[in-house]
């Protein structure tokens, strides 16, 4: 069964820079696209961005582009979300996920998630 286990959230203040990491177990990781998403409070499921197998193909939703950036090292079965200029309307529980189809960004195409965690952006 394929885990995912993520780290990295936390309190900071607006402008300020994060990294969200999640590590993916119990299948090949290299098979997968990846994905990262948000939940406000009192909103829905929102995609933030996503990447290819080899993570040279990246994409993200208009939110957080110029932003967030995606990537991932297969060698360590690790996807990341760079998190940089936030911002208080950032303020969510992120999720990672994996998918088994390309530029995949509605939430139904994603089999396998994180646990979420929380960021709190202050201004």
């Amino acid at each position: 069964q394929i885990q995912l286990v993520q780290s990295g959230g936390g309190l900071v203040q607006a402008g300020d820079s994060l990294r969200l990491s999640c590590q993916f177990s119990g299948r090949t990781f290299s098979w997968y696209y990846m994905g990262w998403f948000r939940r406000a409070h009192g909103k829905e499921r929102e995609f933030i961005a996503g990447i290819g197998r080899s993570g040279l193909s990246t994409y993200s939703g208009d939110s957080v582009k110029g932003r967030f950036t995606i990537s991932r090292d297969n060698a360590k079965n690790m996807v990341y979300l760079q998190m940089n200029s936030l911002k208080p309307e950032d303020t969510a529980v992120y999720y990672c996920a994996a998918a088994n189809r390309g530029r995949a960004s509605a939430p139904n195409e994603y089999a396998d998630w994180g646990q979420g965690t929380q960021v709190t952006v202050s201004s």
